[in-house]
């Protein structure tokens, strides 16, 4: 059972993680790229790290249960 919470918490970080990364990458545009790699690494680090823990997971978290709940009041 472990091994099956894991994996479901890895898939939520990752639904959250992929989107994010991309609309930074795509918001800093050229702009990014006169920094060093360890600036630019720094800079999405101090603001990924944050959303995801605390909007982006629990987010992904409130939309499942959402569903759920949906789901059991179609299952009645």
């Amino acid at each position: 059972m472990k091994t099956k919470i894991k994996l479901i918490a890895a898939l939520k970080i990752w639904v959250v993680i992929y989107p994010s990364i991309t609309l930074l990458l795509y918001l800093l545009g050229k702009s990014s790229l006169i920094l060093p790699l360890y600036l630019k690494t720094l800079l999405l680090t101090l603001t990924l790290v944050p959303w995801i823990i605390f909007v982006g997971v629990p987010f992904v978290d409130f939309i499942i249960r959402q569903a759920s709940k949906k789901d059991n009041k179609q299952q009645l």
